[in-house]
């Protein structure tokens, strides 16, 4: 074959990113030790997990965010016990909490995506609203109408039931986002863009 004909070498996936992406993927799970809380009896569990999420997407950017959760999403549906109380396996992702979950997914690379759009300097206020929009925001729009199919309610009930989650989830906004500053101010690289541009400049994508 004439050697400028050949295609070029397969690139390979960064190792650090696959260590990052396990390790937010550890994270949530990790944060589901605490257990979960059901108030006033709501079959949604308001758990702490969507905190990792956030910080997932606030650290990691859109794709390395929404792959630590589909990790996460995968161990689960495998079976491992790893969401709070020890729940795991396909029947979680049939309950009234289904929509929440795969909402993580979609929550994660919409924080991680604007994020992104601070380029080298994301600020408070833009990581905040990353949080709010896609932790929070983008999550209630695949969780409400779930719940209301599943759980055999209407949509507006459902919407009003998700009103008792909203003040610990803003507070988890704020805490991802103070963390996630931290981090970045401490450890450039943790800022999604200079990692990319580092990567680029390695040769790699």
């Amino acid at each position: 074959m004439n050697p400028q004909t050949e295609p070029p070498p397969a690139r390979s996936f960064p190792t650090g990113d696959i260590a990052r992406i396990a390790v937010f993927a550890a994270l949530i799970a990790v944060l589901g030790l605490p257990g979960p809380l059901n108030l006033f009896g709501s079959s949604v569990p308001i758990t702490l997990q969507t905190f990792g999420v956030m910080l997932a997407g606030a650290i990691l950017g859109s794709w390395r965010g929404a792959l630590a959760v589909l990790v996460f999403l995968v161990l689960v549906a495998a079976g491992l016990p790893l969401l709070a109380g020890g729940r795991g396996g396909l029947a979680v992702f049939a309950g009234p909490s289904a929509g929440f979950l795969l909402g993580w997914l979609p929550g994660a690379a919409v924080t991680g995506w604007i994020v992104e759009r601070g380029k080298l300097k994301p600020g408070n206020v833009r990581l905040l609203l990353a949080c709010l929009t896609g932790g929070i925001g983008v999550v209630y729009l695949f969780g409400i109408p779930v719940w209301a199919m599943l759980g055999n309610i209407s949509l507006g009930k459902a919407a009003l039931s998700t009103a008792q989650f909203l003040p610990g989830d803003v507070l988890k906004a704020v805490f991802a986002a103070v963390i996630a500053r931290g981090t970045q101010r401490a450890y450039p690289d943790a800022i999604p863009a200079v990692h990319a541009e580092r990567l680029r400049a390695a040769g790699r994508r």
